[in-house]
């Protein structure tokens, strides 16, 4: 793909902000609360005017948890989002987070059908020093990569995760929409709201909201270069083989490095009997999520990943002679 080719998208008129998905990150619960307390403001002032209200779904993805601070209430919601999750059979006694996912798949989808919305953005926090992260299934999704370049924010450390996932094994609450991401900040603690966290995430939805605007009026955005993190693998911390309680902790060295190169041999845990357990692998990466609190149940003690420089194209809404072309393509191929 080069660079200066320009690639007519579709319109993105249907654009869902959704927090609370973890009951406990509790930056994405506090701005979508303000955000539909702001949006109230404008629909009244704008029905008083007699004008278009605002085409953004603000969400509160998992209520329940979210009323007892924790990070699910049965199983975790954004695991739940699966093709076979969505659509396996409903007992009586499914938990609360797989029937609120097929909710949710309602409301925002169904995943993969042209019925669902244009864009959703999943807001999350970690207690990793990951700065603010896009996570996202897909390393071509041109809409998602430019909207992560157009929010460069000087003050804070920005990456581009890549989980390279099938859209049918994709597990997210994003991956409801046609194009979607997890914005993922940290540090803060589960059950805390720090107002520098906060802050950047408001910034980040704000700077992705002006961005939409801005496209779906008729800019053209220039093509250039994005670094993306490609997930390779997760490392478990040491375990006891009897009991399976873990017998090391992530190494001081490690600790907070996230997205720093760790090399062959570099510390990796330090035992609770102070031994230093080093790094095996073959070639270097780039960790993250490093010592993530909700990741000690999953097994995880940190993953790591490969960065490439991924090359984006100029990009700019079609016309409407371009979407009827796109939509009689597609109506062709459905009636073969």
């Amino acid at each position: 793909m080069e660079v200066d080719q320009v690639v007519p998208l579709p319109r993105l008129p249907r654009v869902a902000v959704c927090g609370g998905t973890h009951g406990n990150e509790l930056s994405g619960v506090y701005l979508v609360r303000e955000l539909l307390k702001l949006q109230r403001e404008v629909m009244k002032k704008e029905q008083e005017e007699d004008s278009k209200p605002a085409l953004v779904l603000l969400v509160l993805s998992n209520p329940r948890a979210m009323q007892q601070c924790r990070r699910y209430v049965d199983t975790d919601l954004n695991r739940c989002f699966t093709h076979a999750t969505l659509n396996g059979p409903l007992s009586d006694m499914a938990p609360y987070e797989i029937i609120r996912s097929r909710e949710l798949n309602a409301l925002l989808g169904p995943k993969g059908s042209p019925e669902a919305v244009d864009l959703v953005c999943d807001l999350h926090n970690t207690t990793a020093n990951m700065g603010l992260c896009f996570i996202g299934y897909s390393d071509c999704d041109w809409i998602c990569l430019h909207i992560f370049r157009h929010l460069q924010m000087p003050d804070t450390p920005m990456r581009f995760l890549h989980f390279d996932v099938s859209n049918k094994e994709s597990y997210s609450l994003d991956s409801l929409g046609k194009h979607g991401f997890a914005m993922e900040i940290g540090p803060q603690p589960h059950g805390v709201v720090r107002s520098n966290i906060y802050t950047a995430m408001k910034v980040g939805v704000q700077h992705m909201l002006d961005w939409i605007r801005l496209f779906n009026s008729g800019n053209v955005f220039e093509g250039g270069f994005v670094d993306v993190f490609t997930m390779v693998k997760h490392i478990d911390y040491p375990r006891d083989s009897e009991t399976r309680n873990i017998t090391a902790a992530i190494h001081p060295c490690l600790q907070d490095r996230d997205f720093c190169l760790l090399h062959p041999e570099d510390p990796l845990f330090q035992t609770f009997s102070g031994e230093t357990v080093r790094y095996k692998g073959t070639e270097p990466l780039y960790p993250f999520f490093i010592n993530e609190c909700a990741y000690y149940e999953k097994g995880i003690a940190l993953s790591l990943a490969r960065k490439r420089c991924i090359t984006i194209p100029a990009i700019r809404v079609q016309t409407e002679q371009e979407q009827q072309a796109n939509e009689q393509g597609f109506a062709s191929e459905e009636e073969e």
